[in-house]
């Protein structure tokens, strides 16, 4: 028996476009159209279709987020994927990721590449409607066919004894993030072979956007033109590992410096290695408060972009700004319990 395809629609801002879009994906597939969700939808395939206006809103769209951020576990057991369609070049792709990591964090666990988002003019589409030699709005329909058979699809990969890749560029003397990572380490390492690979400075050269050809020609040998750590280190431990975990102290609202050029660098090896096997996860630790703005990142850089799949509860989000402080904060103990149980319970 075919399953059943939960589709949410928020709002009531809709073009012309979108409905024929979206008629397109749904085609021969069974499935059941919401505007809002008012009860937990476990254990469903769901489609998240989020139309927006010219400036770039749709007010359903927050009652949505609202309902997901109030109700822990309301997704459990769901994959989702995620089409957005704007009217303009902007929003679509920053409404996507604020929509998986909220969904995420509510249970729902999302394949590689989960987000298909039409711009005003469609120009993202270009390299798709070449590949297939078809036209813009085709190229659009058929993504949006495809991520819906990958959501009705996707099971995520169970190992007996899985591996976990820890990339990091902080100092254990004075580290939140590595503290708390230490912690983890130690409720997982009986479970798990662990891989850390610390990135500091000096040892990292930043992608300088070499050709594609270029890139490929690298790729294809398992390497890349710069070299270092990436390629004698990084690449193997990658291919090796059966998920990712990243330590990311909260710099200034971002990713840091060398975190985000070993993903950068990760582009020579995606091209002739899918990673759509490999999940991720992520210890984020901010100062003051913005965590969520480098968990969208990890949401965008590395499930989006890179292909890994993204398991339910993907990030732990902790603040602690003074020097050994996170692994004093209140019930700190029992979210990190529930955090490695949870990695165990997405990989075995």
């Amino acid at each position: 028996m075919t399953q059943r395809l939960t589709v949410v629609c928020p709002g009531d801002t809709a073009s012309k476009r979108y409905a024929l879009t979206l008629e397109h994906a749904l085609r021969g597939r069974p499935a059941q159209i919401m505007t809002k969700i008012t009860t937990p939808l476990q254990n469903q395939p769901i489609l998240f279709a989020v139309p927006l206006d010219e400036s770039g809103v749709n007010h359903g769209y927050y009652d949505l987020l609202a309902y997901l951020r109030t109700h822990p576990g309301c997704l459990d057991g769901s994959v989702g994927g995620v089409l957005v369609d704007g009217p303009g070049d902007l929003y679509t792709k920053a409404v996507g990721r604020e929509l998986v990591l909220s969904a995420s964090r509510a249970g729902c666990a999302f394949p590689g590449r989960p987000l298909v988002e039409a711009t005003g003019d469609l120009r993202n589409f270009t390299v798709q409607a070449k590949n297939a030699n078809c036209s813009l709005e085709n190229a659009y329909c058929l993504a949006a066919a495809d991520l819906a058979e990958r959501v009705l699809s996707f099971a995520p990969p169970k190992r007996r004894r899985p591996r976990l890749l820890v990339l990091h560029a902080s100092s254990h003397k004075t580290s939140n993030t590595l503290a708390l990572w230490s912690r983890c380490r130690e409720r997982l390492e009986t479970a798990c072979d662990i891989t850390e690979i610390g990135l500091r400075n000096g040892t990292l050269e930043d992608c300088a956007g070499c050709p594609y050809t270029m890139c490929l020609h690298y790729g294809e040998k398992g390497g890349c033109f710069y070299g270092g750590v990436m390629v004698q280190e990084v690449y193997p431990a990658i291919r090796e590992a059966d998920a990712v975990v990243l330590l990311c102290p909260n710099y200034n609202d971002a990713l840091s410096a060398n975190l985000t050029a070993a993903i950068n660098r990760l582009t020579a090896l995606y091209r002739t290695t899918p990673f759509t096997d490999k999940a991720v996860f992520a210890i984020v630790v901010s100062g003051y408060s913005g965590g969520d703005i480098v968990a969208r990142q990890v949401v965008s850089a590395l499930n989006m972009n890179k292909g890994f799949w993204l398991p339910p509860e993907f990030c732990l989000l902790e603040t602690a700004n003074d020097a050994g402080t996170a692994v004093t904060l209140p019930g700190i103990e029992e979210r990190l319990d529930r955090f490695t149980e949870n990695i165990l319970r997405q990989l075995k």
